[in-house]
């Protein structure tokens, strides 16, 4: 996308100076920004903005300075007061500052500190929502997060705390019985113990579950294995995060809706995943 193309007509807002707008950025693919986000890119002094976020995304904004505060797991990173406080001190320097962050910046992306840290000093903000990857990751890996012959629940779920462990505040055995499918971020490091953990809670060995790593952009993998097996295949597979996990019957729906597969000349494995046994159009 070139910066001169002009955006449809709309009463698009102004990013005023001292003002931070919290945006997502999607899950990866640039075309699944939203328009307010090109807006927001086409204004700012600086953007701020997260390890996921796209290098052509920020090719949208040529004449903002980029600051990278991106934190991966057992990597160097920014500290999140640091980040907080930083765009504190752009803002009351005047600048017209977007902060970027990958999927939605309110699902596990730590925006909503960040919003209240800059309330709490006076500063205006404006939220820019964003496709999150557990949504819109898992679509393009053909899997949709409800299916009505599937679920009438999902449950999104971090899989580590800011300490780096597993959320000692998720109750997985509840998680396990109340929920159909289960969607995690962040839980390639611990999912052998959150595996166990739901097995022991109850949860099949053999129940379908898909791991999507960089979800969206070219390097996407997708991953098809069980409960039971999940440990063993990641590791065949070699799979590095990021990564989006789904555990649930809705998984096998990727026999049939992997649309990249079909576009590539594949032909569906299986027009019927969940065996129901009657047309589509009749559910």
């Amino acid at each position: 996308m070139s910066t001169d193309i002009p955006l449809p007509s709309h009463t698009w807002p102004t990013l005023e100076r001292g003002w931070v707008w919290l945006c997502g950025a999607g899950p990866g693919d640039p075309g699944l920004l939203t328009l307010h986000a090109v807006n927001a890119l086409r204004q700012a002094d600086v953007v701020i903005y997260d390890a996921l976020v796209q290098e052509q995304i920020l090719s949208w904004a040529p004449l903002a300075e980029h600051i990278y505060a991106g934190k991966r797991g057992g990597k160097p990173s920014a500290k999140q007061r640091d980040i907080s406080l930083r765009l504190v001190d752009l803002a009351r320097a005047g600048k017209r500052v977007l902060r970027l962050k990958g999927g939605d910046p309110f699902v596990f992306g730590r925006g909503g500190e960040e919003a209240q840290t800059l309330v709490q000093h006076n500063i205006p903000i404006r939220i820019i929502p964003g496709i999150s990857a557990g949504i819109g990751g898992l679509a393009y890996a053909g899997i949709p997060v409800t299916h009505r012959d599937v679920n009438q629940s999902v449950t999104f779920v971090t899989g580590h705390d800011q300490s780096g462990n597993t959320p000692s505040s998720l109750d997985w055995a509840s998680i396990s019985k109340g929920s159909q499918v289960i969607v995690i971020y962040m839980g390639m490091k611990h999912i052998a113990q959150i595996a166990e953990q739901l097995i022991t809670a109850g949860r099949s060995l053999h129940e379908p579950v898909a791991v999507v790593t960089t979800a969206t952009t070219e390097d996407q993998q997708v991953l098809e294995t069980t409960l039971g097996t999940i440990v063993e295949d990641i590791a065949a597979a070699a799979l590095a995060p990021p990564a989006i996990i789904c555990i649930g019957q809705s998984v096998l729906m990727r026999q049939v809706l992997d649309w990249q597969g079909m576009a590539a000349g594949n032909a569906p494995r299986n027009l019927d995943p969940l065996g129901r046994g009657r047309p589509a159009e009749s559910a």
